[in-house]
C-alpha cells in the first residue's frame, strides 16, 4: 500500500464509546447537536464511526484546551 492510500477501519459503538468515555446517551445527544461526527450505515440495523472520524474529534478537543 502507498503512503498516499490509508487504510479507514471502522469502529462499532463499543469501541467509539470506550474511546471517547460517553454514555450511550451522550453520544446520540452529541451526535444530534453536531458536536461528534455521525455514523454511517453498513446495514438495516447497524452502525460503525470512521477511526479517522472519532480520531480528529478527539484531537480536536486538545486544540480547544490551548486556545
Amino acid at each position: 500500500m502507498s503512503p498516499a492510500q490509508t487504510t479507514t477501519r471502522l469502529l462499532r459503538k463499543p469501541a467509539v464509546l470506550a474511546s471517547v468515555g460517553f454514555s450511550n446517551s451522550e453520544l446520540y445527544r452529541r451526535i444530534k447537536e453536531g458536536s461528534f461526527p455521525a455514523p454511517v450505515k453498513l446495514g438495516v440495523r447497524a452502525v460503525a464511526w470512521r477511526e479517522s472520524d472519532v480520531d480528529h474529534w478527539i484531537k480536536s478537543l486538545s486544540q480547544e484546551v490551548k486556545k
